[in-house]
């Protein structure tokens, strides 16, 4: 398979990788998650991501090739056998990554597949995507967890390599067809805990109707042993975990604004 790198990737450039409906590339799966979207969750990480994020816990995602390949049929499959958890806890399947919607068609079908079964679908993205072939997964997605970085376009660019702006483009169409949508925000001190930046955001969200809630997450350290074991270097070695007050200050902003935020 062809190697695939995007270290510093522009949108026009973005381009899905090929693939089918009935197949893809995955990292893993995880039967019982409960905190990816409501209630007990069946998730599915996928391989392959456009970003770079400074504190990714998954860098062993970022390259399609090292997933395994499986079919829509396997994934279903296992998921039945988690529908009464899920359908009793109020939860259902997310899919994660990586990003997941750079295989969009295999993402459209699986959560296709789900909807058909009554299971509820939940997409986590970063919104570096294809709005147009976003559109199509879209349809078939329930809740969409979709993480802003940061809203400061340079501090944006530092920590994931990428633009900013195709992940406000799909903010503003998710509002548009009214798709609930939970925003999360990494609180990284020393990187996007700028009162302004979170003040930004927090006035950019208060233009949006379909925002349930924002997710204030901690920044932590549990994926620095992969960049080791990968060679990577971590840049965020010693930056260290948000304090209780700071995360309280984060949520202070929000929550000023009218913002439901935990």
């Amino acid at each position: 398979m062809q190697n695939i790198e995007f270290l510093t990737p522009k949108v026009e450039n973005y381009k899905v990788v090929p693939e089918t409906i009935t197949s893809g590339y995955i990292h893993s799966v995880e039967s019982c998650g409960t905190v990816d979207g409501p209630g007990i969750r069946f998730l599915i990480f996928t391989s392959g991501c456009p970003l770079r994020c400074l504190y990714c816990s998954n860098p062993d995602c970022r390259y399609l090739e090292n997933g395994k390949k499986v079919s829509v049929d396997e994934l279903v499959t296992e998921i039945k056998k988690y529908t009464s958890y899920m359908k009793a806890s109020g939860g259902g399947v997310t899919i994660s990554g990586g990003e997941p919607l750079f295989q969009p068609n295999f993402i459209r079908e699986i959560f296709k597949r789900c909807q058909e079964l009554g299971i509820n679908t939940a997409l986590d993205t970063s919104g570096f995507c294809n709005l147009e072939s976003a559109k199509a997964v879209l349809d078939f997605v329930d809740l969409v967890l979709l993480d802003i970085k940061s809203f400061d376009p340079a501090t944006y660019t530092k920590v994931t390599s990428v633009s900013i702006e195709p992940t406000l483009a799909l903010a503003k169409y998710l509002n548009e067809i009214n798709k609930p949508t939970w925003i999360r925000f990494v609180l990284v001190p020393g990187l996007t805990d700028d009162p302004n930046n979170i003040a930004g955001l927090a006035d950019f969200i208060t233009t949006l109707n379909n925002v349930e809630r924002v997710e204030v997450l901690p920044f932590h350290k549990m994926g620095e042993y992969k960049w080791q074991e990968l060679g990577f270097e971590y840049l965020l070695k010693d930056t260290p975990t948000p304090s209780s007050q700071q995360v309280q200050a984060a949520l202070d902003i929000f929550r000023s604004r009218g913002i439901f935020a935990i």
